[in-house]
């Protein structure tokens, strides 16, 4: 389990880590800026999660490979974009893999430090959404989770589905395989179909996150 838990958390720190270099590419911030956002994008979700739960310091923050990993994602970005951006759509692709990877990582922390299913799924959905809340406030824009086509129901039906699995003891593995998988693919049929949920006043909400 801490083998799986480490390989979800740099998974999804790496991806994540893209979108926020992407964005901050496309926003035309400064080397260093890119680097910052990268890092925000990739690791907010977890250190957020890490306090919460009391696993402090953060391993974000106090295993020197999350920095490392955001700082290459940064990089390649950088070096790469514009072979990075020739992929559709490509903040939203990386962000939907982060949020897969991050929901069921999250909610497997959770559930390995005790907390009860409720609390598990929570904790995974926060941990999910907190990398591109933090990389959409940075580059001023409305948090995805906000206006987008079905964002934290992605990672919470992500985050169920490893509750659920953890409840009737399925394999850890299979299950966690799972929720990121069901997690990706809601998210990503929703960014196709325009899927959203009825926003204020009954109107249809914007979708995307403007790097469409």
């Amino acid at each position: 389990m801490d083998t799986l838990l480490l390989v979800l958390d740099l998974s999804g720190t790496f991806v994540f880590a893209l979108s926020g270099a992407i964005a901050g590419v496309k926003s035309k911030l400064d080397v260093f800026g890119v680097v910052v956002l990268a890092f925000a994008a990739a690791n907010a979700g977890g250190i957020t999660r890490d306090v919460l739960i009391g696993a402090v310091p953060p391993v974000a923050l106090s295993d020197w490979r999350y920095i490392a990993v955001s700082l290459l994602a940064g990089l390649v970005t950088l070096a790469w974009f514009r072979g990075v951006d020739r992929f559709h759509s490509p903040v939203l692709v990386f962000d939907a893999a982060g949020l897969a990877l991050f929901a069921v990582a999250g909610t497997q922390k959770a559930l390995a430090f005790g907390l009860n299913p409720i609390a598990a799924v929570l904790l995974g959905v926060l941990t999910g959404i907190g990398g591109g809340m933090a990389r959409d406030l940075l580059v001023s824009q409305t948090p995805s989770v906000l206006r987008s086509e079905l964002y934290a129901v992605a990672a919470l039906a992500g985050a169920t589905i490893v509750v659920v699995g953890d409840a009737v003891h399925a394999p850890a593995t299979v299950v966690t395989i799972g929720g990121a998988a069901a997690c990706f693919g809601l998210r990503v049929v929703a960014i196709r179909r325009g899927w959203q949920l009825p926003s204020a006043g009954g109107q249809r909400g914007r979708g995307g996150t403007g790097e469409e």
